[in-house]
């Protein structure tokens, strides 16, 4: 039996394993003990295996999607027998897996009109409405919500740096103005990225815009300015040197800065509707409720008397019971919860409006409707709550007959989106994993009403007096407690002995006052104070496992083959599976700087780089997969002169469309010129006509044929195709050069401006195309920024880009230098850590701190290289790395003192290095 297209070197492989392991070899590290049986490890948790040397490993996840959708075909054929080997593939390709999201996951805004009992017109409001259903007129896709889906966004180890890694720790603060006058406070620490001996600088910055936060590598060689903090963070025009701030009770007012993104902890009303009551003072006016609602109220938290509660009292009196005698309470990840109960706040027979209750409920943000009866009863509309505060409304049914919970979300229509997306249907049987959900979306929903224009302007202004009223008490203070210039690597011992010890007292008060404060600061439930999930067990976006215990290789790029992995590496191209050993495929005369591997086409595509003359190769996958499997020589740049295409000589970089359209089509960028190339048509027959068995040349080079040039002004840094699920976007390159991004037509070779960098210094990361609702969209990344552009057919040829809605930017933690797609996943790269956002809204979902870090293939399944030093994966007793990382601001000698803190929900350490795969969604 013929192996199938693509994949026969791949079933080589795995012949020669099954072979191997008949023998009774081993494909465990040689280093790690037997492991019992169980689950793989997660090279990215504690309790990983642990070498006495640094080692590479091989990781490998499977893919798995979230809201149910199914991977497009890469390359469609009409041969029945091909396609289903192709959708059998175990390499889907990345842009497939990628899906094409729709914001109806996250309900539909809808102009919402209820009458009273009287029949009269209540007012109208605009609201979102997730009922889990993307359309009502589509077969419901079952199956669309996982666990893994259910994400806290925006974390509080994101949005409390200062509380965190700040108070209580040594760091410097500094205070300045901007080119318009405005002062702005600066926060910077050298800390450990969760223990894992890698250094970095935190920065926050404050001013009256709002906070921005970056992550900075650090140097032991390299000084780091206030000027080139700043100049990170798009700040470079400022009047005169910032300075520094030497006085410890800062930390107080910076405090109070911070609190200005928002309370850690929530309080969420909860109102009892009996089946057809239409008012809120119908609502309000239950005295109690029923069992059910009960019951409800048992799943969301405990019971507590509210006099003498020390916890988070939401606004609830706690001393002389004005306020009700009992309330609900939970903790969820770090974040105290307190419910405010219709049914538990006091009831008044004389005031039907019921005052009291409507006092706490009308203005809470959120609010969960409990109502009772069938799904055929008047339905529910926002417009029946008289509230100007309440954005969000949760609609929880519960069904005695089958035990189960349905859910309904209203926002008002200026709330960002949020997740988690609903299930289709929105039915949970599962109780707990109801709580999880509801307790999830529910916060993620307040804190995205924070950034509606109403709450962020308020909290803009509140933060614009904070800091000028700072500003103008330190003045008087601006000559006498301050330094005009500190670098933050500058080693005080150095200075005189006297201004040693003088400094070291400042320290030592400095850390004092600012544990104190923090200590105060979880007492009266200001901050988190605890880390640990009150829900359900949960898991992170991914699950790898170890799929090459050694190699020894540092690793250019590389593309999947089957299950094996094709690398480039600096001793060549090798194919890589499991534990086997590597097969070489082409020598180091060949430098491969970036590949794609074509299973579905035949295709091997290669660029290699090596100056001038640089080239793009083109081979048979059935070619290859024939010289490996007979053994011949590796092949050498000498004996791939007929896999060159002629014309790309000099290409820097090259782009293909890699899903949705029928005809390959290549764009090659040679310094400021693209070359447009694409593969003829074969004879009916698909795939068929490039199987194994087809008498076809073993090079494919007559195969393609040159479309045109097109001029650029200058040399693009990034290109990528825009493919869109319809061919009218299939002629539109996105390149990224000087201080822009254009969206260039095919066709015409006229360049449109898609997005202007306003910063000094741009480092372009990466354009990718991702589609909303069958229409084109883009994600452009530069520096520590990435932003959402939509991209319209218009005019015939033309393309509109313009400001839209659904157009959204933000900033990651630290600059990146790759980003990777995988829906509904962002991954961000960076040298020491993996930082993981959702698509729809660009909020964090989750950071994994991994040393060393490199990305090697994101076209399928992501591999990465990690490796760690030596020192780190020593066992017991103290090493030169264990005092390595302490801040240069620490004088020696003493030990800075350390506030007792956990890990950050979602921060989680690698301690084991390795090429690994991530795949989201298993559960």
């Amino acid at each position: 039996m013929e192996p199938e297209p693509g994949g026969a070197a791949a079933a080589l492989l795995r012949q020669k394993r099954a072979a191997l392991r008949r023998r009774g070899c081993s494909f465990e590290s040689p280093s790690s003990a037997p492991q019992p049986p169980g689950p793989p490890m997660d090279p990215l948790s504690k309790g990983s295996c642990r070498s006495q040397m640094a080692q590479t490993l091989l990781w490998k996840a499977k893919s798995s999607l979230s809201f149910g959708i199914q991977p497009l075909q890469s390359w469609p054929t009409e041969d029945p027998e091909v396609e289903s080997q192709v959708n059998l593939s175990v390499s889907e390709d990345l842009g497939c897996r990628r899906g094409d999201f729709s914001r109806k996951h996250y309900g539909s805004v809808e102009l919402l009109i209820s009458s009273d009992a009287d029949g009269a017109i209540q007012r109208a409001g605009r609201f979102r409405v997730e009922n889990g259903s993307s359309d009502e007129n589509a077969t419901a896709l079952p199956g669309t919500w996982r666990r893994t889906d259910v994400h806290l966004e925006n974390p509080e180890y994101h949005t409390r740096w200062y509380f965190k890694y700040f108070l209580g720790q040594v760091h410097q603060n500094y205070i300045g103005n901007d080119a318009e006058k405005s002062p702005f406070f600066l926060s910077v620490t050298l800390s450990d990225q969760n223990n894992q001996r890698v250094p970095q600088y935190r920065a926050i910055l404050w001013r009256k815009t709002g906070t921005q936060k970056i992550c900075l590598p650090y140097s032991p060689t390299k000084t780091l300015s206030v000027k080139s903090i700043l100049s990170a963070m798009n700040l470079d025009k400022f009047e005169k040197g910032p300075r520094e701030i030497f006085h410890p009770e800062i930390q107080k007012d910076l405090l109070v800065l911070e609190e200005q993104e928002g309370s850690v902890n929530f309080k969420f009303g909860v109102l009892f509707a009996k089946d057809g009551q239409l008012t809120d003072d119908e609502m309000l006016s239950n005295e109690i409720g029923s069992d059910a609602f009960q019951k409800f109220l048992n799943l969301l938290g405990d019971k507590i008397t509210l006099k003498g509660w020390t916890g988070y009292r939401g606004g609830l009196d706690t001393k002389n019971d004005t306020t009700g005698t009992h309330s609900v309470y939970t903790v969820y990840h770090g974040h105290e919860i307190m419910f405010h109960v219709s049914t538990m706040l006091p009831y008044s027979k004389e005031n039907k409006q019921q005052v009291e209750r409507k006092r706490h409920i009308g203005n809470d943000i959120v609010t969960i409707v409990f109502q009772e009866g069938e799904e055929p009863s008047p339905a529910f509309k926002p417009s029946m709550i008289r509230s100007h505060f309440t954005h969000i409304f949760a609609l929880v049914r519960y069904d005695q007959q089958n035990d189960n919970y349905r859910l309904k979300i209203f926002s008002e229509e200026s709330v960002p989106l949020f997740g988690p997306p609903l299930p289709s249907p929105p039915v949970f049987t599962d109780h707990q994993e109801f709580r999880d959900f509801l307790l999830v979306k529910l916060i993620n929903g307040e804190k995205a009403t924070l950034e509606t224009p109403t709450f962020a302007q308020k909290r803009r202004r509140t933060l614009d007096m904070l800091i000028r009223s700072l500003y103008q008490d330190l003045m008087p203070d601006l000559h006498k407690n301050m330094l005009n210039r500190r670098s933050f690597s500058d080693v005080l011992p150095e200075s005189p002995k006297s201004a040693r010890k003088k400094e070291e007292a400042r320290q030592a008060e400095f850390v004092r006052i600012g544990q104190a404060l923090k200590l105060k600061s979880i007492v009266r439930g200001d901050a988190p104070s605890s880390l640990v999930a009150s829900g359900i067990c949960k898991k992170e976006p991914w699950e790898p496992q170890c799929f090459c215990s050694d190699f020894p290789y540092e690793a250019v790029c590389a593309d999947p083959w089957g299950q094996a992995l094709l690398v480039s590496t600096d001793a060549g191209v090798l194919l890589v599976d499991d534990d086997l050993p590597s097969v070489p495929v082409f020598d180091k005369t060949l430098p491969v700087k970036q590949m794609h591997v074509l299973e579905t086409l035949d295709l091997l595509i290669l660029r290699a780089d090596k100056g001038k003359d640089a080239r793009l190769f083109v081979f048979r996958l059935s070619a290859v997969h024939k010289a490996i499997e007979s053994k011949q020589p590796v092949k050498s740049r000498c004996d791939c002169r007929d896999n060159k295409l002629e014309k790309t000589k000099g290409c820097h970089l090259y782009a293909i469309n890699t899903h949705h359209s029928r005809e390959l089509r290549i764009v090659v960028a040679i310094r400021n010129k693209l070359l447009l190339i694409t593969r003829k048509h074969n004879k009916p027959g698909g795939l068929a006509g490039i199987s194994l068995l087809s008498p076809l040349s073993e090079s494919p080079v007559e195969e393609f044929q040159y479309i045109r040039e097109i001029c650029l002004s200058d040399s693009p840094a990034v290109m990528t195709l825009v493919d869109g699920p319809t061919e009218e976007s299939d002629n539109l390159i996105c390149v990224a050069y000087r201080h822009q991004f254009d969206v260039v037509n095919e066709s015409t070779g006229e360049a449109f401006r898609l997005h202007h960098v306003e910063a000094n210094r741009v480092n372009f990361v990466a354009a990718i195309d991702v589609y909303e609702d069958g229409e084109a969209g883009l994600l452009l990344c530069y520096n520590y920024s990435c932003i959402y552009k939509k991209v319209c057919p218009f005019n015939g040829g033309s393309f509109l880009v313009q400001p839209s809605a659904s157009d959204f930017q933000f900033c990651w933690n630290q600059a990146p230098y790759a980003i990777v797609c995988a829906f509904p996943y962002l991954l961000a790269f960076t040298t020491d850590s993996m930082e993981i956002r959702l698509v729809v809204n660009g909020n964090l979902v989750h950071t994994a701190v991994v040393p060393q870090l490199q990305l090697v293939a994101s076209r399928s399944d992501i591999y990465f290289t990690a490796t760690t030093a030596v020192n780190e994966v020593s066992s017991g007793g103290s090493s030169k790395g264990a005092s390595a990382h302490n801040s240069p601001q620490t004088p020696p000698g003493r030990d800075t003192p350390v506030f007792p803190s956990s890990l950050g929900e979602g921060e989680t350490p690698s301690q084991d290095p390795g090429i690994m795969t991530w795949a989201k969604g298993r559960c």
